[in-house]
């Protein structure tokens, strides 16, 4: 995790823990998650906080392709999705979802495995989340799905006036 200051916000870009197979590392998720959940909303006390980065969970069942097969799996267990729920009702907002609350089938992370990429069988893990109090600055959230290069995408967060 690396945090920057700005004048009117802090941008926190960050690789959060795997829970790795058969959820083994779970617990360490957890503690790591509510860690971290008090971290943001310490920062968020002083001013706004943008949050980006492989946060390696899919938060709803619309963020991946098959959620039913990878229920309980990492990245997709309900102690994961209710962590990054947490996380989003103590003020925050997931910027894509903002935008695009029902589109499916927009992913930012596929498999090497099984030509996951070339069936669009992926998971959306990586995110821009905002603070609520910056949803009127913000313009608009991408996923570039088609730039190519590792097993993860590009994702985009378009905003206005963060340095007025």
């Amino acid at each position: 995790m690396i945090t920057l200051e700005y004048p009117n916000f802090y941008v926190i870009t960050c690789y959060t823990p795997n829970s790795q197979g058969e959820l083994k590392r779970l617990p360490y998720r957890l503690t790591w998650e509510a860690a971290f959940k008090d971290y943001v909303n310490q920062l968020a006390t002083q001013k706004a906080v943008i949050l980006c980065g492989d946060l390696n969970v899919a938060h709803e069942a619309i963020d991946l392709k098959n959620d039913r097969t990878n229920h309980h799996s990492a990245g997709f267990s309900d102690e994961e999705r209710q962590a990054f729920s947490t996380l989003l009702a103590s003020g925050f907002t997931d910027s894509f979802r903002h935008f695009y609350p029902d589109q499916a089938d927009s992913y930012s992370w596929w498999s090497y495995r099984f030509h996951a990429r070339d069936n669009n069988a992926g998971w959306r893990i990586d995110y821009f989340i905002t603070s609520n109090n910056l949803q009127s600055r913000l313009i608009d959230a991408k996923i570039h799905n088609d730039i190519f290069g590792s097993d993860h995408c590009p994702i985009e967060l378009d905003t206005q006036d963060l340095f007025a």
